[in-house]
């Protein structure tokens, strides 16, 4: 059984290494499809013009594409085969070794556009993002747009990367680099979508949910600053109105709109100063206890993140260097690349 235990462990690295050889890069589209990134620049600033909260959407849409389980589903899909390989024989091993490998690039999945196939039984109808998540029509069109000046040459997954920036920028915030070569993947994981952070985790709990993609804490509250954009439905933040790290003031307008009973998908802005600017102003709601979610506000409530959201609060440099650095590592979570997956024709359903 340890030989067979560590047999795995070693295919596993070194597949995953193979994965990672295939690196992503800024000019991957700069020969074959050199308009791309104005394109979707174009189509981004469009819907942004015509509603700025579609801004906080496609960033919301790029985050969830990403944030899915990964590796863990791997080690549970091969756990049955381990007892196989321990008793199979030396020339069996090829054998397992193949459908160990397409086990792996079937479970691996981070920001390969699963979430925008329109499958009752995706990701896209799972609790986390069903009534929830929106701008697929947006996506769909910038890939339509894209479509028309190469054919089944960018992926889904790097307009998504590309929009979530361009989205960020379109609503006065940082600009970053890309990396791009992202493929799309042919399947969608409902029950994968766990891993999202709810707006209900304590700061462990948020901690803990980032950790599983290996982003640490300046990354938690980097990516977190994310709502100094978009808004948040009433059932989503009713409980935290309650609570007695709220500014009570707060707390009494957003009663106003979202009443004890009733009113679940009322709407309001997660960043109440500036809520189509793309700023630091969310961290100064949070030291004067204005987090609209008792999630955010965990970010400032006594605990190991206080510090860093004083920093951000009083630097917008020092926030729009930490939110880059962050979205380019969760960007590049265990994305599909080489000739794995495929370019979708359209975002919504495989090829």
């Amino acid at each position: 059984m340890a030989a067979a235990s560590n047999f795995l462990g070693l295919l596993v690295l070194v597949v995953l290494a193979s994965a990672a050889s295939a690196q992503l890069s800024p000019t991957f589209y700069d020969t074959s499809c050199p308009r791309a990134l104005a394109t979707i620049r174009s189509g981004v600033n469009a819907a942004v013009a015509q509603e700025a909260r579609m801004g906080a959407s496609l960033l919301r849409l790029h985050f969830h594409d990403c944030f899915v389980r990964a590796i863990v589903s791997l080690l549970q899909n091969t756990s049955s085969m381990l007892a196989h390989l321990c008793r199979g024989k030396a020339h069996r091993h090829m054998q397992y070794k193949q459908i160990i490998i397409r086990n792996l690039y079937t479970s691996v999945q981070g920001c390969d556009a699963s979430i925008l196939l329109n499958e009752t039984t995706g990701e896209r109808f799972s609790p986390p993002n069903m009534n929830s998540v929106r701008g697929y029509e947006v996506i769909d069109s910038i890939k339509a747009q894209v479509e028309a000046v190469c054919p089944q040459t960018v992926s889904c997954a790097d307009i998504l990367a590309v929009a979530a920036r361009d989205s960020v920028v379109a609503l006065g915030g940082p600009s970053w680099t890309v990396l791009l070569g992202r493929r799309d993947s042919t399947n969608s994981f409902p029950g994968q979508t766990t891993d999202l952070p709810a707006p209900t985790l304590s700061l462990q709990g948020l901690r803990d949910s980032f950790n599983k993609k290996s982003l640490d804490l300046t990354d938690l509250v980097a990516l977190s600053g994310a709502h100094t954009i978009g808004q948040a439905q009433c059932l989503n933040f009713r409980d935290h109105i309650t609570e007695p790290n709220i500014n009570p003031a707060f707390a009494a307008s957003l009663r106003a709109n979202c009443p004890a009973t009733g009113g679940d998908t009322n709407l309001s802005p997660l960043d109440a100063t500036t809520p189509t600017i793309f700023d630091n102003a969310y961290y100064s709601n949070l030291v004067s206890q204005r987090g609209l979610l008792h999630s955010d506000q965990q970010l400032f409530n006594n605990g190991s993140a206080d510090g860093m959201v004083t920093s951000f609060a009083s630097s917008a440099a020092a926030f729009t260097s930490a939110f880059t650095t962050a979205m380019v590592k969760m960007g590049n979570l265990q994305p599909l690349t080489g000739t794995n997956g495929q370019i979708r024709l359209n975002c919504w359903r495989v090829n």
